[in-house]
């Protein structure tokens, strides 16, 4: 590989990472001819084939996992080095890969913002996703930090809570059962519920405290975002089990329920693999974001 150059292996990690020269070549704003003559030459290099196709599908060979492996780890010590340079310059700049489940999408942007403001220099690649997304970023060492709701089991892992995450039945403001205190639990059986899409965290927590309590709600819809379903909430389709967090841009239309074993406790972590070295700016936006926090929790009354 002594002709292999770092822009060939850019290329490569890319299309590796997405398992596709096209998706690759809008990344990387280049043309797809460009990839594939780029992986060409890097294929011709390493002396083996990197990807094989079937059908229509791009998999990584045995050396081109390896390859892949080898890019990430020289990637990330290449983006150390550059952090730390700046670093010992008083600068903070280089990029922080954030990966967060979907409901934090309704106010890590606002933190993200007043962070920004205060290292300029700094670019963000914000990932929004549900859990099984989250785990899969994990998994495949994507991002330097993980916003999750929900701690995985059977990941190795380190997690710091900053923020509590409360779930809390919602319904139209002229509902029913709207101004009625101590609803018991039971009572949702009888109503239409919409729920979010499989392999969410929000429906895993609110599936276990309905078989704990031996409620059977009548399921009429599946959504697969928050907006979807506030949206169906306050067209009166029914109620639903979401963050408290959610409310914020619909609190004319909606209204929480006051049932019994509810809200649902939950927190936000800010989640790594164990044994991943933190970036100096990944490092300095854990510990911005636990102060931070604490202010946003104080507006918002959580």
């Amino acid at each position: 590989m002594n002709q292999a150059t770092l822009h060939q292996l850019k290329v490569f990690e890319a299309a590796a990472r997405h398992g596709s020269f096209t998706r690759a070549a809008e990344e990387m704003f280049l043309t797809q001819p460009t990839i594939s003559m780029q992986i060409k030459q890097l294929t011709k290099s390493v002396g083996i084939p990197l990807f094989e196709q079937v059908g229509k599908r791009l998999y990584l060979t045995e050396a081109g996992k390896e390859l892949f492996a080898t890019c990430q780890e020289l990637f990330n010590t290449l983006a150390q080095f550059e952090m730390k340079v700046a670093d010992l310059k008083g600068l903070k700049q280089g990029q922080l890969r954030l990966a967060v489940i979907t409901t934090a999408k309704y106010f890590i942007p606002r933190l993200l913002g007043a962070f920004c403001e205060l290292y300029p220099g700094i670019e963000i690649a914000l990932q929004v996703t549900n859990h099984e997304g989250i785990l899969e970023r994990m998994t495949n060492n994507q991002d330097d930090l993980y916003i999750m709701s929900q701690i995985p089991e059977n990941l190795d892992i380190n997690y710091q809570e900053f923020l509590e995450n409360p779930l809390v039945v919602l319904a139209p403001v002229n509902h029913p059962l709207a101004l009625e205190k101590n609803i018991p639990i039971s009572r949702l059986a009888n109503q239409p519920f919409i729920m979010r899409e499989p392999g969410s965290g929000t429906r895993r927590a609110v599936q276990k405290l309905f078989e704990e309590k031996n409620v059977e709600v009548k399921v009429k819809l599946e959504l697969g975002s928050n907006e979807a379903i506030k949206q169906a909430i306050a067209g009166g389709l029914g109620i639903s089990v979401l963050s408290r967090h959610t409310l914020m841009p619909y609190a004319e239309d909606l209204t929480v329920l006051d049932v019994e074993h509810f809200p649902i406790k939950r927190d936000w972590y800010m989640v790594y693999p164990n044994g991943k070295q933190l970036s100096i700016v990944a490092r300095a936006y854990f510990d911005y974001l636990l102060e931070a926090a604490k202010q946003f929790a104080s507006e918002k009354g959580f």
